[in-house]
């Protein structure tokens, strides 16, 4: 069987509709279903299994073990599903809620993400089933599209904004001219529309340096075009607080 699921890893031998990423999972669960039925079989034929002393240790290994080991269980269980699943891949370049890096390990109980900053991510497998997944790596041709927001106030014309906001990406070399960039009013609040810069790009681990990219250029052409990206603010001052009198209780 080893034999067999190693064939199908190295890539050697093919099964429609079974990739070469579940061969040692596979592997790993029948090899451990074929020990427990061999176990089964053999117990009865142990010395002193029928003993009651046996039968007392089995039963306390049986009870820490469902007790201690909960989370372990859900963490292998989660780690199989997305085993088969195959939301990504080691060197796949993800985002798991707030944690971006590059999967560098994938084990049963947990996956491994190297960020940026090179710092190592560890995150149980049962979280990453429950919550979502979001994968760079397998995106088409025309790249990753990622997003710059700013805030202007309403006094500035929205076309503008908008001229403002293209001529940027023009100017940056790690980013894709095409597909074209385009900008969207995402918010009209109260003192200020919420802009949203969309911009593409082909290499995942180089889009945090893109957005400072694109925010340096920003600084500089709306400072030179004199448009203030605070909103305004509404602030009272009081200068005499009246003093609480209390009511003659007696009247």
């Amino acid at each position: 069987m080893k034999y067999i699921f190693n064939e199908i890893d190295k890539g050697k031998l093919e099964i429609n509709g079974f990739h070469r990423e579940f061969a040692m999972p596979t592997f790993t669960i029948v090899r451990f279903l074929l020990q427990a039925f061999t176990l089964v079989l053999v117990f009865p034929y142990l010395p002193g299994a029928n003993s009651d002393i046996f039968k007392g240790i089995s039963v306390f290994i049986g009870v820490l073990f469902s007790l201690g080991s909960s989370s372990a269980i859900s963490n292998i269980i989660a780690g199989l599903v997305i085993t088969y699943m195959r939301p990504f891949r080691i060197g796949d370049r993800i985002t798991i809620a707030d944690k971006t890096g590059v999967v560098i390990e994938k084990s049963p109980l947990v996956t491994r993400l190297r960020t940026i900053k090179n710092e190592e991510i560890t995150i149980p497998n049962s979280s990453i089933l429950s919550g979502n997944t979001v994968n760079y790596s397998t995106f088409s041709e025309e790249g990753i599209c990622f997003q710059v927001e700013l805030t202007v106030g309403y006094e500035e014309p929205w076309q503008r904004i908008h001229e403002l906001l293209l001529n940027i990406p023009s100017r940056i070399a790690r980013v894709n001219q095409l597909p074209a960039p385009f900008v969207l009013q995402k918010k009209l609040d109260d003192f200020y529309v919420l802009y949203e810069l969309n911009v593409y790009i082909s290499k995942s681990g180089e889009i945090e340096l893109a957005k400072s990219e694109i925010y340096q250029h920003i600084l500089n052409d709306f400072l030179a075009a004199g448009i203030d990206m605070n909103g305004p603010h509404l602030f009272a001052k009081v200068d005499h607080v009246p003093q609480y009198q209390p009511k003659n209780m007696d009247k």
